[in-house]
């Protein structure tokens, strides 16, 4: 019995890497939503703006990014909804 539980192998869970506010690592990358090239990262395939937990983002350039993203929209240079072709 004391042979069976010394050969268990106790696993330690790894934890993903935090990952690092994009625009507080590089402070020459603003955020503008007249620049679409800098916003499109942040939205998925259907044209949604994806999370803090996805991108990285910290909270005072997340605020600002979900904000330009939404003028972008409104300008016509971001599209509100992804085009998706039905079969």
């Amino acid at each position: 019995m004391a042979n069976e539980k010394s050969n268990v192998i106790i696993r330690r869970r790894a934890f993903p890497r935090k990952k690092v506010c994009k625009f507080c690592a590089d402070p020459s990358l603003k955020i503008d939503y007249k620049n679409p090239e800098v916003l499109k990262p942040f939205l998925n395939e259907k044209g949604m703006i994806l999370h803090r937990r996805q991108t990285g983002t910290c909270a005072y350039h997340q605020r600002r990014l979900t904000t330009a993203i939404k003028r972008a929209r409104i300008m016509a240079l971001l599209p509100f909804v992804a085009d998706i072709e039905v079969e």
